[in-house]
């Protein structure tokens, strides 16, 4: 299990991220040569780990392959209303029309003949755009992530609202610079394709499309959310410091004892290919959580003999050393269900860390025992833990008592406390979360919860989650947006309210009768009416329903909190700057007591309009 805010923060760690590609060429196979495979072993040859990871694959071999790879590529945006541009480079321009091409675009046979590559760029409700992404590390085909957009830099676009990215080919970024930012390359410079990108982009939600040049909100970016899609495996290879056959061909055994080659795993997953290489194929299991395999990698025990004496051994360290307790805890996990009678004594050690880092790797193995202990710390742990319980609690399997606890924890005080509980229901398929699907734009989940309260997904599935089954917009209600493009209207002796929207591209609007109960709202704003589903329905983008929702809730019609996903991780980087200032001021005496302003009830941090934060400095 990945600790919170951590697995699907990929555009997060795109700042961060511009790191060396690593991807490494197949070496030749070598032949067994007798006296080399006879050779003594000098295992002092080996690199430098803290004492929790010797005896382990980290502490021999280096993975090629682990870092997230870069990639971006030249797009074009549709369906905007007059927005874009037409002044881009002849090369870009040659690329652009080289790629429209190849798409079928001028082509009879794929329906796009009456429409040349040329016209299409030369059109001003088109833009072409930068498109960027980090690949998670060993990722595998079909693995989504998502990707960032921004106008080509010296274009006259001045905004890609309501655009929609046509596939576009993203290639590597080779020799990355973090200081400045490096335009894809066209023509014959151009490199093999490890990832495609396509769909609608997801523009600041907060941003009044009417208000456009009076706010300073940026709208010549956006975000597809798991826009991106892996179109090859990223290589994945253990590199031994020290080459040796007889090494390498222990490490094989010992990960393919411990990751058995599963149906429609085509490679066994370690291969080796020389006495320096070893291939590692990531098992079906975890294609969607190849950051967890490559950790369970690096931690695995070379020598497999004697699990139990190793797990004891990791056990007495990590009692005296709970820093290392999430080291420890992938020790375990990698050690296999061997260990669970050496740990199980330390799901009610005393010491939080160490407890946590043994129930995550019961969890992990699927020992039932650690189910209550989870559930004691899902109401008596420190916030960090109390995530950590809820996220294992979900992969746990059917039990009442722990649907229970989580749907109680719908009701918590603390929304992040809420949202794990959310997910977690969700992940578990229980009746108190609904889902429905708006078409092919967004997911609207609806739970049973007394806090009402709205989460909007900003990064992977674009996702809208409404916290109780009757939030109602609050009545009398005149809410007025987008400079006139979007009302609603209701009264207190009316049924239903007055929906009013007309499209930017049309003089007259349309008006509709619907339900005041939100989950109802959401529905109509996002469908759009189709021969197979006539159902009125406003045919929104995901973009702009948040960001009617976010006007609703702006102008005090939702009583409800209002939480986008960047909340939880500011929240999480509030508590570890809490925890670093404690670290840093060890002079203070043990009974003198550290005045702390506590903030009032509601008011963690907040993302207010043109992203700026509220809770932070």
């Amino acid at each position: 299990m990945r600790d919170p805010l951590v697995t699907n923060r990929i555009i997060v760690a795109f700042a961060l991220a511009l790191l060396p590609i690593g991807l490494s060429g197949c070496s030749s196979i070598e032949r067994t040569d007798r006296a080399q495979t006879s050779k003594r072993v000098d295992i002092s040859d080996s690199i430098e780990v803290p004492v929790i990871l010797q005896g382990t694959i980290a502490s021999e071999a280096i993975l090629d392959g682990y870092e997230p790879v870069v990639v971006h590529g030249y797009g074009l945006v549709v369906g905007l209303d007059g927005t874009g541009s037409t002044d881009i480079p002849p090369a870009v321009r040659a690329h652009m029309i080289a790629m429209a091409a190849r798409r079928g675009i001028g082509s009879e046979s794929s329906g796009w003949g009456s429409l040349s590559p040329e016209a299409l760029l030369d059109s001003l409700d088109t833009a072409v755009v930068v498109v960027e992404g980090v690949i998670p590390p060993a990722s595998v085909e079909k693995r989504m992530f998502d990707v960032r957009i921004y106008a080509y830099p010296t274009s006259g676009t001045t905004s890609l609202e309501g655009g929609r990215l046509f596939t576009t080919e993203l290639v590597p970024v080779y020799r990355p610079d973090a200081g400045r930012r490096l335009l894809p390359p066209t023509g014959s410079r151009t490199p093999a394709s490890l990832a495609s990108a396509k769909g609608p982009l997801f523009i600041n939600p907060f941003a009044d499309p009417g208000a456009f040049g009076a706010d300073d909100i940026d709208r010549r970016s956006g975000l597809i959310l798991n826009g991106g899609t892996v179109i090859k495996n990223i290589p994945l290879k253990l590199r031994l410091v020290a080459p040796s056959h007889t090494r390498a061909s222990i490490i094989q055994n010992a990960l393919n004892t411990r990751f058995r080659q599963e149906p429609g795993q085509s490679d066994p997953t370690a291969r080796g290919e020389s006495d320096e290489s070893i291939v590692i194929t990531v098992p079906p299991s975890f294609a969607n959580n190849t950051e967890d395999f490559v950790e369970l990698v690096r931690h695995t025990t070379i020598r497999q003999a004697g699990a139990e004496g190793v797990a004891a051994t990791i056990s007495r360290y990590v009692q005296e050393n709970p820093a290392a307790a999430r080291a420890a805890s992938w020790r375990w996990e990698a050690l296999g269900p061997r260990v669970l009678p050496v740990i199980r004594p330390l799901y009610e050690t005393p010491s939080e860390l160490p407890r946590l880092a043994a129930l995550r790797a019961g969890a992990f193995l699927d020992d039932p025992l650690v189910t209550p202990h989870l559930i004691a710390m899902t109401a008596n742990g420190s916030m960090d833990s109390r995530q950590q319980a809820i996220m294992l609690l979900a992969d746990m399997g059917h039990d009442p008592r722990v649907d229970q606890v989580l749907r109680e924890l719908l009701n918590d005080d603390d929304f992040e406390t809420r949202i794990e509980a959310y997910e977690a229901l969700l992940k578990r398929r229980d009746p108190s979360v609904v889902r429905i699907m708006i078409q092919d734009k967004f997911v609207l989940d609806v739970a049973d919860s007394n806090k009402p309260m709205v989460y909007i997904s900003q990064l992977g599935l674009p996702r809208i989650a409404i916290f109780g089954f009757d939030l109602e917009v609050k009545r009398p209600t005149m809410l007025v947006t987008w400079s006139g493009q979007f009302m609603i209207r209701g009264d207190l002796d009316k049924e239903n309210v007055e929906v009013y929207y007309r499209p930017r591209n049309l003089l007259e609007g349309s008006t509709y009768w619907v339900n005041p109960r939100l989950s109802e709202l959401v529905q109509v704003f996002g469908h759009a009416t189709v021969a197979d589903n006539p159902l009125p329905g406003l045919d929104l983008s995901y973009s702009e329903v948040v960001s009617v929702l976010y006007q609703m809730w702006r102008q005090g019609y939702l009583e409800a909190d209002f939480r986008p996903e960047q909340d939880r991780v500011l929240a999480a980087i509030l508590r570890q700057r809490q925890r670093e200032l404690v670290a840093e001021r060890p002079e203070f005496d043990t009974d003198v007591e550290t005045p702390t302003t506590p903030s009032p009830s509601g008011t963690e941090p907040h993302l207010r309009p043109g992203g700026v934060v509220d809770g932070l400095p």
